[in-house]
């Protein structure tokens, strides 16, 4: 049996190359990046495109469609953000909810941010979940790791599934912290692989000195040094300066570490050695395909690929969905 979905919020199709993988035929994808639609629209040329806000569209239209996936604007809830949640009209999860309730799929899967379980987002929590239609039995929302799931990256998010019918049980992970895909599996020392990212990587004045070297903040911005024997910290939308993650060519972030950590002075100027990782690498760790093509600035592929849902992750769930309906 044929399975089709539609994905909202669809950006480079991450979420969507995964659950093709699993057996779903998407058939639309919805996003207001004119740069993200342009992604899709080459990854998934038989697909509808639609460039407009969820807002006011009429999903009556696709009602017979399987699954409906797609995941609503973090900012609201992102750790990173200012967290006003409901109060921030960014929020489009009510617009997700409604959208499903005028499809009514079979399924439906919803990806966010961790903040989404914060205690104090506990009482909108509540509030989305009685958005959905009562025919809907849904799993209680999952906190996963994508590194749990193959990917070669850190990536913490929260997953929602709902089935009209019948019962699913959330895939159980398939890697264990001994057994992570690394990230030394995409990237390696003295291999650039795709365009090479100019910025560079200079020392920060004021360090943020945690025990690992791989953690906190020894150089200018968000950009971690690459730990390539472990998942790669999570990729940012906001890379592509000095907030992408950098491999450390000449493996001289350890030994300035220790010497941070027994009390050395900060160092100042470019940190010899340190690249920042390519818009393919980027994409690696996201696990899309090597010969995926980005729409756009170099900034704003940068941004498709950190807001994407790893495709392996999404194939992993998407699985679990299909042998549910099927």
């Amino acid at each position: 049996m044929k399975l089709t979905s539609i994905d909202l919020f669809c950006g480079a199709g991450g979420l969507s190359i995964g659950l093709e993988r699993a057996g779903f035929t998407s058939v639309m994808g919805l996003d207001t990046n004119s740069d993200a639609i342009s992604t899709y629209r080459q990854a998934f040329p038989d697909a509808e495109t639609v460039e407009q806000s969820v807002a006011g569209y009429d999903f009556r239209q696709w009602r017979g469609v399987d699954l409906v996936a797609g995941g609503p604007p973090c900012q609201p809830f992102s750790n990173g953000g200012k967290r006003f949640a409901a109060n921030d009209d960014r929020d489009m999860i009510p617009e997700f909810a409604r959208a499903v309730n005028e499809i009514m799929p079979r399924a439906f899967i919803m990806e966010n941010v961790a903040g989404l379980l914060a205690p104090r987002n506990r009482e909108y929590l509540g509030k989305i979940l009685s958005l959905f239609s009562d025919g809907y039995t849904m799993l209680s929302p999952r906190l996963v790791n994508a590194a749990d799931y193959g990917v070669p990256q850190k990536r913490v998010r929260v997953v929602l599934i709902g089935l009209l019918n019948g019962g699913i049980d959330f895939p159980s992970p398939t890697h264990t912290p001994g057994r992570y895909v690394t990230a030394g599996s995409v990237l390696r020392r003295g291999e650039i692989r795709g365009q090479p990212n100019p910025s560079k990587v200079v020392y920060a004045k004021k360090p943020d000195l945690r025990p690992s070297p791989f953690a906190g903040q020894l150089f200018n911005g968000g950009g971690r040094a690459i730990n390539l024997n472990q998942p790669a910290p999570t990729i940012l939308a906001s890379a592509g300066g000095n907030k992408t993650h950098f491999i450390d060519e000449l493996d001289g972030v350890p030994p300035y570490h220790k010497h941070l950590w027994d009390g050395g002075k900060p160092r100042c100027g470019e940190f010899d050695g340190g690249r920042r990782i390519t818009v393919l690498e980027s994409a690696l760790l996201q696990t899309f395909p090597a010969d995926m093509l980005f729409s756009g600035s170099r900034s704003s592929q940068y941004a498709q690929i950190g807001n994407a849902v790893p495709p392996r992750l999404a194939k992993v769930i998407g699985a679990s969905v299909a042998r549910a309906l099927h």
